[in-house]
């Protein structure tokens, strides 16, 4: 497995490119703009799904699941989530193929197979949900709906790249129906808590909380809030959002309850997801320009033992303490592999994990034997120590918690050194330009002006912090009084 990587200060997009192919996270497919995620990265993918499915639980949710069309009367239902998500959609008009009385070998569309409606491939599931719930919902006792499903969406995007935006992707998206405004924002608040909770603790990046502008609110949502990372590059990443959905669904699809008092009122709604992306997070805020870099928490293999040997005899002594080693760390929780392929010499197995992330690897040789010793390597920090055979266990468990924590530490470290406070437009245009990163700036609150720093510079409000205080101060663009600061950058 060659390395051979762009260098991220060279080319930061080409890096990331070749880095999710070589470490075998994903490639490209024959469909445009549709990738194929591979087993390696596929399993980091599901460490991710088991610990938000874990947490989705713990909070009294349920998985079920929807089908991926969507008739396009339902669609068009909810005006708004129709008309955010329209040039997005693939539209089935068609059930069948037949072949071509011209050229046999080639298959055509029959035109006496037209749908007598279109089905939306699903880009969001809210109105088939929407649909369904009619049906469920009658009373307050059928409430709430605490319903999470795992799946695939399809948004037609023009401008593809590995993980970070295809034309089909994987999500969870969860939907709540709720008896009261109150309950829909406390579920609302809640989700938007377990996503940081996850990336910042299970991701080791940390994010910071806020509320989207009505211009980059979810499509049909009264209130979206998300949680923003930053890359290495200084641009944002939009890592998981949750939306209020007030009553607008309900409305939509006619979805009434009668209340503890007798009277007929609308559900109140909420949705929420994060996706496939977050693999594209995980590579761009830790790798380096040796490969990946892995949080303990989200790798496949958190230590690679790797025999170092000449002959049959040396690999069978070495062996058996290996194997002592892959039973007592397994013991422990810790996911480990003994690779004792014949085909591939040492330095390629330490170039192929490197470039991998696995967080630790253990090399053992005839000296090693012989002192009881073992070489300890660490994937974050690139250095070695030698550790006694009988403490090597232990001296695992406590580092993979001490690698989780420093790249979280240095990614914070990074995070805030990238957040600028600006008061002029000049300033605004230096840092864009100069640093990246966040940009703190007051905002006269007013969608043109949003706009037209968009067009003049590309960046975009990625948030309205929660904890941001107010302060009286002028909006960076327009002079305009303001109350608060927000948070600028460019994105993915």
């Amino acid at each position: 497995m060659s390395k051979n990587l762009t260098k991220r200060s060279e080319d930061y997009s080409k890096w990331y490119n070749e880095l999710v192919v070589k470490a075998d996270l994903a490639e490209n497919s024959a469909v445009r703009g549709c990738m194929v995620i591979k087993p390696y990265g596929y399993a980091i993918w599901e460490k991710m799904q088991a610990e938000l499915d874990r947490k989705f639980k713990e909070t009294g949710h349920q998985n079920a699941y929807f089908p991926l069309f969507v008739p396009k009367s339902l669609f068009e239902a909810e005006e708004k989530n129709a008309e955010g998500f329209a040039k997005e959609c693939a539209v089935v008009t068609h059930y069948r193929l037949k072949t071509n009385p011209e050229d046999p070998s080639k298959l055509i569309v029959d035109p006496k197979a037209k749908l007598e409606e279109e089905l939306i491939v699903r880009p969001t599931s809210e109105a088939i949900i929407w649909n369904t719930y009619k049906g469920w919902i009658q009373s307050y006792r059928d409430l709430p709906i605490l319903v999470n499903q795992w799946a695939n969406v399809v948004r037609w995007e023009m401008r593809t790249r590995l993980f970070l935006r295809t034309a089909e992707f994987l999500w969870q998206e969860g939907h709540t129906a709720h008896e009261t405004r109150q309950e829909a924002i406390a579920e609302t608040e809640q989700m938007n808590n377990v996503y940081a909770d996850f990336v910042e603790n299970f991701m080791a990046i940390p994010v910071i909380k806020g509320r989207k502008t009505e211009s980059e609110r979810f499509a049909g949502a009264e209130d979206t809030y998300c949680i923003e990372a930053l890359m290495q590059d200084g641009k944002a990443l939009q890592a998981g959002t949750s939306h209020f959905l007030g009553q607008n669904f309900a409305k939509a699809f006619d979805v009434k309850f009668t209340s503890k008092e007798g009277k007929l009122d609308y559900v109140w709604a909420t949705s929420w997801g994060v996706s496939t992306r977050l693999m594209g997070a995980l590579i761009m805020t830790h790798s380096d320009d040796n490969g990946l870099v892995l949080p303990p928490n989200l790798a496949p293999i958190q230590v690679v033992i790797v025999p170092i040997y000449k002959g049959e005899e040396q690999l069978e002594k070495i062996s058996e303490v290996a194997n002592e080693l892959v039973y007592d760390l397994r013991s422990k929780g810790v996911s480990v592999k003994f690779d004792n392929r014949d085909t591939h010499r040492p330095g390629a197995k330490f170039a192929q994990y490197e470039l991998q992330g696995v967080p630790l690897r253990i090399a053992i040789g005839p000296k090693d034997l012989e002192k009881g010793t073992v070489e300890l390597a660490r994937r974050d920090t690139l250095t070695k120590q030698f550790v006694e055979k009988d403490t090597v266990v232990s001296t695992i468990v406590s580092l993979l918690e001490e690698i989780q924590q420093s790249l979280h530490q240095k990614a914070t470290t990074f995070r805030n050194e990238h957040i600028s406070e600006v008061d002029t437009f000049d300033q605004f245009k230096e840092v864009l330009e100069n640093k990246g990163g966040f940009i703190s700036a007051h905002w006269d609150g007013t969608m043109e002006t949003e706009q037209k720093i968009k067009e003049l510079t590309k960046a975009t409000i990625r948030c309205i912090p929660f904890d941001a205080k107010e302060e009286n101060g002028e909006c960076v663009y327009s002079g305009k009084p303001s109350k608060i600061r927000v948070l600028f950058a460019k994105a993915y």
